[in-house]
């Protein structure tokens, strides 16, 4: 289905979403009110969360730059992308190589109002959207392949939105199967949030109340999981601050990693 071809979902501003609330707290302005008094009442508990979420796309703005950079990646697929924000993915990646191949993958009805925004790609590239839940990662891969091409290595990200999957099983299969979809060569690239500290486990227990979209804390051991068979990438799993920082900043509660397939 292209994007002309689909239809846009009703639009419920009565209701706080996660995409929504996370813009807030990365300083967008595509939010509304009930979002913002969601994020508010987290900021309260964790009054560093915002910052905690610059962080977070910091880190990814640097493994997509090493993964068009140094491991010579030409096509991403970043499932659960949220809203546009600065740095994202077809950004930083197009910046390194203008020809690479981006596929955003979400299904919140607000990024699908700002779908024209993420598909602007240089000339020499691709970007394209599909509107697709996670869970159906047989849609997402069928309509993923209409732009990237499965035989040469993909680099699939989860950025942020495995939480969102309460059993692990489930959201291990999904991983899995979005890497048996890829190549030798192709790489994994995650991060989420571990309940290290009491204020990330209340800034949870809040964000479950409110929120639309539940999210459930993983350790450290369960996130590691995903990377089975995988060749982690130096530093490993590591607080996101911590992966090939290119400046000091404090610890924070969200880790990350990049694996490749042999």
């Amino acid at each position: 289905m292209s994007n002309d071809e689909q239809q846009f979902p009703q639009l419920d501003t009565s209701v706080p979403h996660t995409a929504r609330i996370w813009n807030y707290l990365l300083g967008g302005k595509d939010n509304f009110a009930v979002d913002r008094a969601v994020g508010e009442q987290i900021l309260v508990g964790q009054p560093e969360l915002a910052e905690n979420a610059r962080l977070s796309r910091a880190y990814l703005t640097r493994a997509v730059r090493y993964l068009a950079g140094e491991a010579g990646v030409r096509q991403f697929l970043d499932i659960g992308t949220g809203l546009p924000t600065a740095n994202n993915t077809h950004e930083v990646a197009q910046s390194v190589a203008p020809e690479s191949r981006i596929v955003y993958v979400d299904n919140d009805p607000l990024v699908l109002t700002h779908a024209r925004a993420l598909l602007t790609s240089k000339p020499e590239g691709i970007t394209s959207y599909v509107d697709a839940d996670m869970h159906d990662i047989d849609l997402v891969l069928s309509e993923a392949a209409l732009t990237l091409d499965f035989s040469e290595p993909v680099a699939v990200l989860f950025m942020g939105v495995l939480g969102h999957v309460e059993d692990d099983a489930v959201a291990q299969a999904m991983v899995r199967k979005a890497l048996d979809a890829v190549p030798s060569g192709s790489y994994l690239a995650i991060y989420d949030s571990a309940p290290i500290t009491p204020e990330v486990v209340e800034a949870a227990r809040i964000w479950n109340e409110s929120a639309a979209l539940p999210y459930y804390l993983r350790d450290t051991d369960r996130l590691a999981a995903f990377f089975e068979g995988l060749e982690i990438v130096e530093p490993g799993l590591v607080p996101v601050t911590r992966w090939r920082p290119e400046d000091e900043a404090r610890e924070v509660e969200q880790y990350g990693a990049v694996g490749r397939k042999p």
